[in-house]
């Protein structure tokens, strides 16, 4: 009998029914007291907890819970707190925490970006020469409480030192080593703090492993490492890696660990090759990141059991933890309510708590099978092949329709374009969404289910339309937009519109904070069946002469955002999308709306975290833009919206999309991006996010004539737009109505001042 251990990486926090995020937003909105929501928080916790337990595993993650972000919990328990931020003393209060995560009326929240490749976003620490002190041993209070409530041994998990300072802000690149060796002493205190409390097994998660580091980097996590085993008598530390392949593969299974964790589904061939031919230390543990973390497809039992006697021939079972490949966040929470799934492809999903199985039903198999485990094995192999030779996936390979460039440079279009429109110098818009109330989701729901007639309905969203329209007159804007109030998500909209696409009623994933999001299943073959934004946005045009901009979601986006099937390539599935497409925007077009949006704030977030396999990528993502914007007339302006992108690095193929207009979600670090600019020409036109819309804060009029003047010294002002850094639509109407207030108002103040008070694009 083999003796086989299983464990996770961490676990979804926000409850089979969104639990978490329905506390923290009721703690934000000041209907429950911090002692009820800290209460309500406990039992969650306790709860997952026992879940997992419950499922059999071995080693069950603590410390993975939290009440935003894990990555401000460590920035908070390491004492990197802004200036800015209202602290006093050791503790962190939750006022100074959601401020650093929020914002308020008086504080810019820190910095929100993507946590690697995936859509969670985490803030970014800022050290700005703070030294490094421990506020609280969160990890102890987690192993404590787990150890004391439940009696679970748990397996502490903490963000490591190195990849923390690569996720961080507020330092020069040559201050890295120093900074690093100064977190080293905090590290150690919480550790040791674990390690006297009987903590056994402590998680330090370190994906930056798998992105491209250079070796000295690396021989500066072998000395901090050498200088944890030389504290540490009797804890055992698992070195965690994940999302892809570990690069210096050979030094990091010689870290002076007891475990190294690798992930053997993304990444996995070069894995696989490294561990054949390099092997792997015998005086260690391996975690094998076996079961799919980031994906919602069930796992081949049989294929996996093939996989493991693989890796089996170089590290013996008894030295193997089975495990998911990255921590369950990033997949819904269960599956057992799923009720309106097609039978045929709900056999073929696993959300986090079907996950847990899988590694049950694989450590069965491998220290005790049975005839029902067999079978388990069999069922899931069955219902993968059923859904494979399934009509929904039939879909040949062939040519893509129309051209993948415009038919003019963008010069050309852009005087076409200008006689046109007629636009001011620093031209006001939005984003797309503005407030969705309670009153539209409430309509939606009884719409959903058969309780509001579609009349009603429609009526709802027209009355809704005329308003926001009647609004934006009112403000001064200059391009309008509908207002999305028909729209659920961005994505979840167009994919309920499309073929190819399937939708879970409780299927939702963290996105950032309280903010869930429920990514549509990319199951089958993409494809256009009706218009799907004509209505409401010719409706929107009606009532104006302003322009109103058409606003539909990119290829990449709606990949990215989704859970793709996993037996094409990302690049084929992309191209099905951008083919859909086509045929809305020659729609729009052709109800006279020749301002269109083709959102991609994901195209960033899909780069691979090797600099070697990034080109491969940018290359279809941007054919994938082109195909689906390529096919409009001269005169139409294609507007772009994109998140929290590192622009200096992906400037070209920014470019290279051929949008007329592209605007970036930049406000929570405007100065850094202003900064690109000063060594990277961009020569299309461009609006820079002037407030930041993830925060209650209303920007004054001054603030945002600051932030104009700024962009406007590195950028042409002739290519200048004024918005907001993304759409409007978690925030309340007077929020919105006041800052859009305040915006037009700085621009027409910046516009005043600009050469020979030329005021016209024309």
């Amino acid at each position: 009998m083999t003796n086989v251990k299983t464990s996770s990486l961490g676990y979804p926090r926000i409850g089979e029914n969104r639990e978490w995020k329905h506390a923290l937003e009721a703690f934000w909105a000041h209907k429950i007291t911090e002692a009820e929501f800290e209460s309500i928080m406990k039992e969650l916790r306790l709860h997952h907890l026992n879940k997992q337990k419950k499922n059999g595993l071995d080693l069950i993650p603590v410390g993975d819970f939290t009440y935003y972000d894990h990555v401000l919990d460590t920035a908070t328990m390491l004492g990197f707190i802004p200036e800015r931020f209202d602290h006093s003393g050791e503790k962190v209060s939750l006022s100074t925490y959601f401020s650093m995560a929020r914002g308020n009326q008086s504080v810019q929240a820190s910095e929100m970006t993507k946590w690697f490749n995936t859509n969670y976003h985490y803030i970014v620490p800022e050290i700005n020469g703070t030294t490094a002190k421990l506020t609280v041993n969160r990890p102890l209070q987690a192993y404590l409480e787990a150890k004391d409530e439940l009696g679970i041994n748990g397996k502490p998990v903490i963000l490591g030192p190195f990849t923390f300072l690569k996720l961080s802000k507020g330092y020069q690149d040559e201050q890295f080593a120093e900074i690093l060796k100064s977190l080293v002493p905090v590290y150690i205190k919480i550790l040791k703090e674990l390690q006297d409390a009987g903590a056994t097994w402590v998680q330090l998660d370190e994906p930056s492993l798998v992105t491209t580091i250079t070796k000295e980097e690396m021989d500066l996590i072998s000395h901090v490492y050498k200088q944890f085993s030389q504290e540490l008598s009797s804890l055992s530390i698992m070195l965690q890696t994940y999302f892809d392949s570990v690069s210096f593969y050979e030094d990091v299974i010689n870290l002076p660990v007891k475990g190294i964790g690798l992930d053997f589904v993304h990444g996995a061939q070069q894995t696989y090759e490294k561990l054949e031919r390099v092997g792997f230390p015998t005086d260690k543990v391996l975690g094998v990141g076996i079961v799919d973390g980031r994906n919602i497809w069930r796992s081949d039992l049989h294929a996996i059991y093939e996989q493991l006697q693989r890796i089996s021939r170089i590290v013996p079972a008894e030295r193997q933890i089975l495990q998911p490949s990255s921590s369950l966040l990033h997949v819904p929470v269960s599956l057992a309510q799923e009720s309106a799934l097609d039978p045929l492809l709900k056999k073929t999903l696993a959300f986090a708590d079907e996950k847990l199985g899988e590694l049950e039903l694989l450590k069965q198999a491998l220290t005790d099978p049975s005839e029902k485990t067999r079978a388990k094995f069999h069922e899931s192999h069955s219902a993968i092949k059923a859904l494979a030779q399934s009509p929904w996936r039939t879909k040949a390979k062939g040519a893509f329709r129309g051209p993948s460039k415009r038919s003019r440079p963008f010069a050309e279009r852009q005087a076409l374009q200008r006689a046109k429109w007629s636009l001011p110098l620093l031209p006001t818009t939005t984003i797309g969404s503005f407030p969705q109330t309670n009153e539209i989701r409430r309509a939606r729901n009884l719409w959903r289910k058969g309780e509001l007639e579609e009349t009603a309905y429609k009526n709802l969203i027209n009355e809704k339309i005329k308003k926001w329209i009647e609004i934006q007159e009112e403000i001064g804007l200059d391009v309008f937009v509908h207002g999305e109030f028909e729209r659920n998500d961005m994505v979840e909209f167009f994919g309920e519109k499309l073929a190819g696409f399937a939708f879970t009623t409780f299927g939702w994933v963290q996105s950032y904070g309280s903010r869930c999001v429920k990514p549509p299943i990319i199951f089958g073959d993409v494809a256009f069946i009706e218009p799907m934004t004509v209505e409401e946005t010719a409706y929107a045009q009606s009532l104006t002469s302003k322009p109103v901009k058409g606003m539909l979601t990119g290829p990449v986006t709606i990949l990215t955002w989704s859970f793709v099937r996993n037996d094409l390539p990302l690049k084929d599935v992309a191209f099905q999308i951008a083919q859909a497409l086509i045929q809305e925007i020659e729609a729009l077009e052709a109800a006279g709306i020749e301002m269109i949006q083709v959102d991609e704030p994901a195209l960033r977030e899909g780069l691979p975290l090797k600099q070697e396999d990034k080109a491969e990528y940018l290359a279809w993502a941007v054919e994938s833009f082109q195909l689906a914007t390529s096919t409009v007339k001269d005169t139409t302006q294609i507007h772009t919206h994109m998140c929290y992108s590192d622009f200096h690095e992906i400037i070209d193929e920014i470019r290279a999309l051929d949008a007329d207009v592209i605007s970036i979600e930049t406000s929570r670090s405007h100065g850094e991006l202003i900064t690109a600019f000063e060594t990277n020409v961009y020569d299309k036109e461009i609006g820079l996010g002037v407030y930041d819309i993830h925060s209650p804060r209303i920007p004054s009029e001054e603030e945002m004539t600051k932030v104009i003047e700024r962009a406007i010294s590195v950028l042409p002002y002739e290519l200048f737009w004024v918005n907001p850094d993304c759409g409007l639509k978690t925030r309340a109407e007077e929020e919105t109505i006041a800052a859009l207030t305040n915006m037009v108002k700085a621009a027409k103040n910046v516009r005043e001042t600009l050469p020979s008070k030329n005021t016209s694009l024309q």
